[in-house]
C-alpha cells in the first residue's frame, strides 16, 4: 500500500498547528502506524480505522477522529482494547509505558488498600470477564477502590459501557501525551 500524500493545505506546507508526531504518522506505512496506535489502544479495529483516516490535518483532527472511531466501535472491540491493560495496581499489558505513569498514584497506597484493590480486581474479573479499568491519573488509591466497589454493583451491559468510557478518556490522554 502506498503512503498517503500529505494534505495540500497551507498547514501541510508550513506545519502550522501540526506536531512532529502528526507529520511522522502521516508518512508511516499503514502497518507501522497500526503498531504505534495499538500501544495507545489495544483494539485492532480502532487502530486500523484511525490509520485509514489519514492524512491527519493536525493534532485536533487526529484526536477528533480517534474519538469518533472509538464511539462507533462495538462491545467486542472495547473488550479487545481492555485486554491490553494491566490490572489497576499491577504492571504489564501491551501499554506498560503508559500504565506506569497513569497509575503513579497507586505508589502511595498502603498495604490494606492494595490488598482490597487486588481482591476487588479478582471479583470484578470473575463477575464481568474483563479487567477493571479506570482513568487513574490524578485519583487517589482510596478513590480508585471506592469506584471499583461501586462498579461491582453494575449490570454487565452497563459496566462494559462504563469501562469503555474510561478507556475513551485514557486513549485521549495517551494521544495528547504523545502529541505534546
Amino acid at each position: 500500500m502506498q503512503r498517503p500524500e500529505p494534505a495540500a493545505t497551507a498547514d501541510a506546507v508550513t506545519g502550522f498547528g501540526r506536531t512532529p508526531v502528526v507529520d511522522r504518522w502521516n508518512m508511516l506505512p499503514r502497518d507501522e502506524l497500526i503498531e504505534q496506535l495499538l500501544l495507545v489502544c489495544h483494539s485492532s479495529r480502532w487502530a486500523g480505522q484511525v490509520a485509514d483516516g489519514r492524512p491527519f490535518s493536525d493534532e485536533q483532527g487526529l484526536l477528533a477522529l480517534a474519538d469518533r472511531v472509538w464511539i462507533d466501535l462495538d462491545a467486542s472491540d472495547w473488550l479487545e482494547a481492555l485486554q491490553g491493560h494491566p490490572r489497576i495496581g499491577e504492571e504489564g499489558g501491551s501499554s506498560q509505558e503508559f500504565s506506569t505513569t497513569e497509575q503513579a498514584g497507586m505508589s502511595g497506597a498502603d498495604d490494606q488498600v492494595r490488598a482490597a484493590i487486588a481482591a476487588g480486581n479478582r471479583e470484578y474479573e470473575a463477575r464481568f470477564g474483563h479487567v477493571f479499568l479506570i482513568s487513574a491519573r490524578g485519583r487517589s488509591p482510596q478513590d480508585i477502590l471506592a469506584n471499583l466497589q461501586a462498579r461491582l454493583q453494575n449490570q454487565a451491559d452497563l459496566e462494559v459501557h462504563t469501562a469503555a468510557q474510561e478507556h475513551r478518556r485514557i486513549t485521549a490522554l495517551r494521544l495528547q501525551s504523545l502529541l505534546s
